[in-house]
């Protein structure tokens, strides 16, 4: 972060404060204070930041952002004051990035937004000093905790942007101002709260907000939603691979040991990639980077070559092979549609011995969730996965189904059972693929493999 004077923090947020000061880094963690810093009280669901602040002050940070006048009165002298330090966190990184001039890339989606923003980063790289959101930091905290990363050494920045009801990403791309937006699918995810997928579309689409007129609007033109998405003020650019009228597609899709090899297709020109993942999703998600790197001057032959050096971040689809069992650990989230996809993949993987699937319950999908859980049930069996772990409540409705088309599923009501009875059942040849959603903290079962594994 380059250097902010509290009078430019106090006025981007609109707040009041005596003295002045010089701030070079901005946090929300009172035990990573110093001087330098502004500490910004937020209040969430499980904590009050207010609550820290004399923790931040007296390990010396320069300043911080409050809200509530009259609790630390003693420091006062410290304290910008503002109506809601959330809303001022967003200012002030609105602020600090209009300082800049990098080509900006915003994304979201209902699945696939991390993988392929990942994928953009990857091909932006190949040409200009790129900046993207670690991890998923994608919401309110996270994304201005990615801009005040930025520096004038930076070219250009990929923001990943989440969400879970309308209003969100409203916030977050007025922050950002994409030069480009980029949204990768409309599923499921969100339903308890949205209720319809048309409110999911509606809820993605505010990423429009903060883009300029003639932006380009990159979006999968495969899904049903998106497909029919059209603009007056920006201009849309479709990729796909079964709609034949996206403006770049992929064909000849084959997957080679751990590799996915493709043709790209754009009018009567044609280039052969592969990617290091295997997976038709993330043929999609290479297309939408060659087409976020085509807008920014970067030749579709210059972004196959970038992304063979994709790796995946988090808990996404790694694959790992120890003592002979290949082991995939993709639970950072789950969807109807990434489940599904997943599965897929997995029934298409060349291994000598059996599939085993470690599924996890898919929350927030409302009143659909029984519905959903039971066809992936459905997915195992179309797919010969023929072992199937799962952990969770709404999981029961899955494992009754696929238990009744041949699948050898069993439901568990703790994650220690689970684990004792699959690395019993673990024998050389058999590949392993672990998916659940976040809050399933599925990683527990992929590190007891591992530990398992490696003895």
């Amino acid at each position: 972060m380059e250097k902010l004077t509290i009078t430019e923090i106090a006025k981007a947020a609109n707040g009041t404060y005596t003295n002045d000061g010089e701030i070079f880094r901005i946090i929300s963690n009172s035990k990573e204070a110093k001087e330098g810093d502004l500490f910004v009280a937020v209040r969430g669901e499980r904590f009050d930041g207010h609550n820290f602040i004399p923790d931040a002050i007296e390990k010396g940070c320069t300043a911080v952002l409050s809200n509530e006048k009259n609790k630390y009165r003693n420091h006062s002298d410290k304290t910008i004051y503002v109506e809601d330090t959330k809303q001022a966190l967003l200012d002030i990184a609105e602020y600090y990035k209009s300082k800049f001039n990098v080509k900006t890339v915003g994304v979201t989606g209902s699945v696939g937004k991390t993988t392929s923003k990942d994928f953009i980063a990857c091909v932006m790289e190949s040409k200009y000093k790129t900046l993207k959101s670690m991890g998923n930091e994608n919401n309110e905290i996270g994304l201005p905790k990615t801009v005040f990363n930025m520096d004038s050494s930076y070219e250009a920045a990929v923001f990943e942007m989440g969400m879970s009801n309308f209003g969100e990403i409203s916030k977050l791309t007025k922050v950002a101002k994409p030069d480009i937006g980029v949204i990768t699918n409309i599923g499921e995810c969100h339903l308890e709260y949205l209720k319809t997928r048309e409110n999911i579309l509606k809820a993605k689409m505010e990423i429009c907000e903060g883009m300029k007129d003639n932006s380009p609007l990159i979006i999968c033109g495969d899904n049903d939603l998106l497909k029919n998405v059209t603009s007056n003020r920006l201009k849309v650019i479709k990729y796909g691979i079964e709609n034949p009228d996206c403006f770049i597609k992929a064909e000849n899709i084959s997957e080679v040991g751990m590799e996915t090899k493709f043709d790209v297709v754009i009018k009567d020109s044609r280039f052969e990639a592969d990617i290091p993942v295997i997976g038709i999703h993330n043929v999609l998600n290479a297309l939408a980077a060659i087409a976020v790197g085509l807008e920014c001057g970067i030749s579709v032959s210059d972004s196959i070559a970038a992304l063979k050096n994709y790796e995946p971040s988090g808990m996404r689809q790694k694959i790992s092979e120890i003592n002979g069992v290949i082991l995939v650990e993709d639970c950072y989230n789950a969807s109807p549609t990434s489940v599904s996809a997943a599965m897929r993949t997995f029934g298409k993987m060349n291994n000598n011995g059996r599939k085993i699937a470690v599924l996890g319950d898919m929350l927030e999908l409302g009143s659909i969730s029984k519905e959903a859980h039971r066809n992936i049930g459905d997915v195992l069996s179309e797919n010969e996965i023929q072992e199937a772990f799962t952990y969770g409540e709404e999981m029961r409705v899955c494992t009754a189904r696929a238990y009744e088309l041949g699948v050898q599923a069993v439901n568990y009501d703790t994650k220690e059972e689970l684990i004792t009875d699959l690395v019993s059942e673990i024998k050389p040849g058999d590949a392993i693929w672990v998916k659940g959603s976040r809050g399933m903290k599925l990683e527990e079962v992929v590190e007891a493999v591992h530990q398992f594994l490696g003895k």
